[in-house]
């Protein structure tokens, strides 16, 4: 017995056939420009990621990082020429963005500093490749706009892309690009700063072996204080704190200055660098180990509140304009009306993660539970950063001793607003966590 086919089977699938035809024939140069566009930001990536590392990391530690863009880059240019135009147009607009981005913003920000140098140069490549997308992408957009639909529901519909197109920017977009600038983009050198004592250069290794560099002011009264992160940002409350005696320890964190690694302006990793540090001063014959306390800024704050949930090491700490570090800590508070948020910090974590080959840190609240018995003293501005209000939520979770004070001023400027008030509270609290016994002695 013999079956044959519907009748009307060949014809449609014939129809399908020439359809996909048409669209490889109409897509064709468009296709050549566009595989050119996206092998210049691949050769970036791979360069970025493989071939040309950070200083004291390897490509092992680009695997995600690396592999991941390149399949979604490869991927596009094998399966464009087969895509509807309106779909072919989106990709290449995004990836476009998306190249200049990543090709981009660190030339643009070292370049007029140190001036162009390592991946720089196939940075600029992957511009060209991503203007070439965005090209290619509005040229589609126009030749295969609609004009065979009613007048009353053209313009309603195009108006309506664009919103929809505006809001994918927003949302997805903007925030997965920046998240790539958190991780590739930090402070450069710091040649000389003002401690209010001479300082030594000093190296250490972080618990995961990058070496860090850093400047340390012996103590006069017995105790040191670590002041996190960086060297420039904190160099007034170092002054601060050896007017008083302390010694200071101050140190470029991972991928900032001269300290090896990727940067991470979110701060993950951080807790790595700091643990790094309390080895590097406990060995010191001229450091108490019993006396090292931390003062953090901002992401710094946050990596003290981990490392001192996660080590006895450190026997007091000030952090002041801690915040949010993920999604995670954004999720302290849900309402409806932080929807907005809580996307634009999903999008923003992932692409974190992505580029940064790391997972999110825990949660601040859950971490700060795991804080004593060592004294924390929160600090937080009335008008905060992202996440800042969560502090509240950060002291109720830990358990004494504790104390909390929020100034109405901005973000870790409570020394520039209220410097006698600062002074008398933070060394205040260093003074009874650090000296105590000496003091009563």
């Amino acid at each position: 017995m013999t079956l044959e086919a519907p009748a009307s089977a060949a014809p449609t699938l014939e129809k399908r056939r020439g359809r996909l035809r048409h669209l490889a024939k109409t897509a064709g140069l468009e296709t050549q420009l566009a595989v050119v566009g996206l092998s210049g930001i691949s050769v970036h990536v791979l360069d970025d990621n493989f071939f040309q590392p950070e200083p004291g990391s390897s490509a092992a530690d680009h695997l995600i990082s690396g592999l991941v863009p390149f399949a979604v880059l490869a991927g596009a240019a094998i399966s464009y020429r087969w895509l509807r135009p309106g779909l072919r147009a989106t990709i290449a607009l995004v990836l476009g963005v998306l190249g200049i981005v990543i090709g981009g913003s660190e030339a643009a920000y070292y370049a007029p500093k140190e001036g162009l140098s390592g991946d720089d140069y196939t940075g600029l490549v992957a511009v060209a490749g991503g203007v070439l997308l965005l090209g290619l992408a509005a040229a589609t957009l126009w030749r295969t706009r609609r004009r065979d639909d009613g007048i009353a529901w053209r313009y309603p519909r195009r108006v309506l892309l664009g919103v929809a197109g505006a809001l994918a920017a927003f949302f997805l977009i903007f925030p997965f690009a920046l998240s790539f600038g958190f991780t590739h983009i930090a402070r450069t050198t710091t040649a000389r700063g003002n401690l209010g004592a001479p300082y030594m250069t000093v190296a250490f290794d972080a618990s995961d072996g990058l070496r860090l560099e850093g400047w340390f002011v012996p103590s006069k009264n017995g105790a040191t204080v670590i002041v996190f992160p960086g060297k420039r940002g904190t160099q007034k409350h170092a002054r601060l704190l050896v007017r008083h005696g302390y010694g200071v320890l101050v140190f470029d964190r991972r991928g900032e200055g001269e300290s090896e690694g990727d940067p991470n302006a979110l701060g993950w990793g951080f807790d790595r660098d700091l643990k790094g540090a309390l080895t590097f001063l406990r060995s010191r014959g001229d450091v108490d180990p019993n006396r090292i306390g931390g003062l953090g800024l901002s992401v710094g704050g946050e990596a003290l509140l981990q490392t001192a949930a996660e080590t006895t090491h450190l026997k007091a700490v000030v952090s002041e304009g801690a915040g949010a570090r993920s999604a995670r800590e954004d999720t302290v508070h849900v309402s409806l009306k932080k929807v907005p948020e809580l996307v634009v910090s999903g999008v923003m974590t992932a692409g974190t993660a992505l580029f940064s080959n790391r997972l999110p840190p825990p949660n601040l609240k859950n971490l700060t539970g795991k804080i004593s018995p060592t004294p924390v003293f929160f600090i937080y501005a009335e008008q905060g950063a992202g996440g800042e209000d969560n502090n509240p939520d950060y002291y109720q979770a830990a358990r004494e001793p504790k104390q909390i004070w929020k100034i109405t001023t901005s973000h870790t400027h409570g020394l520039s607003a209220r410097p006698k008030e600062y002074e008398r509270r933070v060394i205040g609290f260093f003074d009874r966590t650090l000296l105590a016994d000496r003091k009563s002695q």
